[in-house]
């Protein structure tokens, strides 16, 4: 199998986002220099107070203690260094991670439907949470123990020259076996580090996918089939992990090893110094310290490869969504809607999700200022499909959809949705105030306003009796709300938004019958001199409506009025009929 690689530039679009602490890396590395060059110098005096034990009876003690002093005072400026190196290090990758989550949301608020509805949302929330964790976990480490083993390696190896080129000459050859052993093996870690977060991605979206639909799957007594899909994928994760984990780990063994080789190396040509008379004791001492200091941050630096492995994997992922195409700009020229009348229409209208196979065909649709159009059919006929294409959330392949004559392609898309208020069959509420959710569409709205659209849609009778009213936070879809209630709130934020065009997609489905009449009199009130357009399966909702569109198939296959399709026998009868 070939390798998998990171992907080309992964390094420099990480370097980017560090760039913008340049400051704090500076004083990082400033730090980190203090910390190991300090600690450099701690062996140095020590094997000089050793070589100040002369022998028997002839021991210099004043001179041990100010060695001994002054390696005290380094160990302590040392500590503070490395201190003051971790605090930056914090702050740096805090910020990092601060920066890619603000950016991937960013980044979502502009994607195209397409994108979102391609990909699931657990592996989606995976990439902007687990995964940027992981990044910052990684640069961390990488941050405290690479910079310091740089310094400490380079100083190591310029003190060794400095007492015996011999003993760093050694060291310096045995070096290349250490780097190509953690290259080794840091090279094959990454494709499992890489399939370990996919898989992770996975079970995330699984886990999300259960959780938000717990009632649907105890309803249906599924909960054995989700915990074996759970099962299988936590599965995958505990094989890719503990292939991740063995390969990885394998560094600091083997680097030991080499290590070892090093201290030995290092003891015999000092030994032979020492004997030829070219290196004391105490030089010996210091110099086997500095071996012992030069291969530590080896072991510690194939563990950062290995954790860095890991954390440019999750990168990579995090740099995916983020380089996911956006929605297209708008023209410069892009038209912005002032003053809305109301007049729609979709003009031979082609689309499709799989472009290699037609949804939408030849669809037409015209609805005047002020006129109610429904649109009916079996489940599956592109009913919700029209209403995306009307709000642009997806673009027409072929034919023009347009509002007051103006193509909807040549509109900004803020003063276009600006002008639309939207009822749907599934509810959206934030984890807020009631007031907070009302306001959405409107935020600087009156208290009074907000009252009196509540009253009209019949849902103040309820919102005065939570806890505290109108700022009874809701918690997360709404919390312990009954989806008619949900769906009662939706109906008031849109009539607060006093839209100029209304669109209602199954907007009463889960009211109950005495509570559906009063607020399609409160709809009725609402969409005087508006033009709206129903997506209804409960016929008697669109009887009244001025244009009824009968879709199958993604076509258009009746239009007419309840009265005029009734006559006809056709499929609107036919739907008409069935409903008893």
């Amino acid at each position: 199998m070939a390798e998998k690689k990171a992907p080309k530039g992964t390094v420099k679009k990480l370097i980017r986002y560090l760039g913008a602490y340049r400051g704090r890396l500076v004083l990082s590395l400033l730090f980190a220099a203090v910390h190991a060059g300090l600690s450099l110098l701690v062996p140095l005096l020590f094997g000089r107070a050793i070589d100040g034990i002369v022998g028997a009876g002839n021991v210099d003690f004043e001179s041990i203690k100010q060695d001994l002093l002054l390696a005290g005072v380094l160990i302590v400026v040392s500590a503070a260094g490395a201190y003051l190196a971790a605090a930056a290090n914090t702050r740096i990758t805090a910020g990092v991670a601060r920066d890619l989550r603000r950016d991937a949301l960013d980044h979502i608020n502009v994607l195209p439907l397409s994108y979102l509805d391609s990909h699931p949302s657990g592996d989606t929330l995976s990439r902007v949470v687990n995964d940027v964790d992981r990044l910052a976990d990684g640069l961390q480490l990488g941050f405290a123990q690479f910079f310091p083993g740089v310094v400490t390696i380079l100083g190591t190896l310029a003190l060794l020259f400095i007492l015996r080129w011999q003993v760093a000459l050694t060291v310096l050859l045995l070096t290349p076996l250490s780097l190509f052993t953690a290259r080794l093996i840091a090279r094959r870690s990454f494709r499992y580090f890489r399939r370990q977060a996919g898989v992770r991605g996975e079970l995330t979206a699984v886990t999300e996918e259960t959780v938000a639909n717990l009632k649907t799957v105890k309803a249906f007594g599924q909960e054995a089939q989700r915990q074996q899909a759970f099962g299988d994928v936590n599965a995958q994760l505990k094989v890719a992990s503990l292939k991740a984990i063995f390969i990885s780990s394998l560094t600091n063994p083997a680097t030991r090893f080499v290590n070892a080789l090093v201290y030995a190396g290092v003891a015999l040509t000092g030994a032979l110094g020492v004997i030829g008379g070219h290196l004391t004791v105490g030089l010996l001492t210091a110099a086997l310290g500095y071996a012992n200091q030069y291969t530590k941050p080896f072991n510690e630096i194939s563990g950062v490869f290995a954790e860095l492995q890991n954390s440019l994997t999750c990168f990579a992922r995090v740099a995916e969504l983020l380089e996911a195409p956006a929605e297209p700009p708008e023209p410069a020229d892009a038209l912005e809607l002032g003053d809305v009348r109301g007049d729609v229409e979709l003009k031979d209208v082609a689309f499709s999700y799989d472009k290699s196979r037609e949804f939408i065909k030849h669809f037409s649709l015209s609805v005047k200022q002020g006129q109610k159009a429904a649109i009916v059919g079996a489940t599956g006929c592109g009913k919700t499909t029209v209403i995306n294409l009307l709000m642009r959330f997806y673009d027409v392949d072929s034919g023009t959809v347009t509002l007051d004559g103006h193509d909807t392609r040549g509109v900004t898309k803020r003063s276009l949705r600006g002008s639309v208020g939207m009822v749907l069959q599934d509810t959206w509420l934030k984890n807020a105030t009631v007031r907070e959710n009302l306001t959405e569409g409107c935020p600087d709205a009156a208290e009074e306003r907000i009252v009196a659209a509540a009253k009209r849609t019949h849902a103040h009778s309820f919102i005065r009796k939570l806890p505290q009213g109108y700022d009874t936070v809701l918690g997360e879809d709404g919390g312990a709300l009954s989806q008619g209630q949900k769906q009662l709130l939706c109906i008031t934020r849109a009539m607060l938004a006093d839209p100029d065009i209304l669109i209602l997609d199954e907007a009463t489905s889960s009211i109950d019958l005495a509570t559906e009449i009063r607020v399609q009199r409160a709809f009725d009130r609402l969409m005087e001199g508006r033009t709206c357009i129903i997506v209804a399966h409960r016929l008697s909702t669109v009887m009244n409506c001025d244009v009824i569109a009968v879709m199958d198939a993604g076509r258009i296959v009746e239009q007419g009025t309840h009265a005029e399709l009734l006559a006809k026998g056709g499929a609107y009868a036919n739907l008409w009929n069935s409903r008893r």
